[in-house]
């Protein structure tokens, strides 16, 4: 018998999957716990216009990670902090505090953890830091410590 998995399945397949089980299988077990329905051509066609809906979804996701990576590369994010003789600061400045600046500077809101910063930054001066929006658009980001 032919089911539509609506949820995973340990050995038999994914969410939205077709696959073929036996029929006392399907019947006693993913039925009645709403693990999958009946093959039938309501419920294909019903699962084939959601997948349209989810490719369409993920390429307007792509589309806006990417233009967000172009303005990204063309801004630079001045974070004012306290600093020492040498150029060395006082504490550091994270990930957390380059997007709350670039919040309230450009009006573009990031999580923290998309910012690649493996250290946090302790002198002042100009890094380029790597942002990673979405797994197919990345680019680097420019921030510049100044003194406050």
């Amino acid at each position: 018998m032919k089911v539509i998995l609506q949820q995973d399945v340990k050995g038999k397949g994914k969410k939205g999957e077709v696959v073929n089980v036996a029929e006392g299988y399907a019947r006693n077990y993913l039925l009645p716990r709403n693990l999958a329905v009946e093959a039938n051509d309501a419920n294909v066609k019903k699962l084939k216009q959601q997948k349209n809906q989810e490719a369409k979804k993920k390429e307007q996701e792509l589309k806006e990670a990417k233009n967000l990576v172009e303005k990204l590369e063309k801004i630079k994010v001045e974070v004012k902090t306290k600093a020492g003789e040498g150029g060395r600061l006082f504490g550091s400045v994270t990930s957390k505090e380059i997007t709350k600046v670039l919040e309230k500077q450009h009006k573009i809101k990031i999580d923290k953890r998309k910012i690649d910063l493996k250290d946090p930054i302790k002198t002042l001066g100009v890094h380029k830091l790597p942002v990673k929006l979405h797994p197919e658009a990345s680019g680097t980001m420019t921030v510049h410590v100044i003194e406050e």
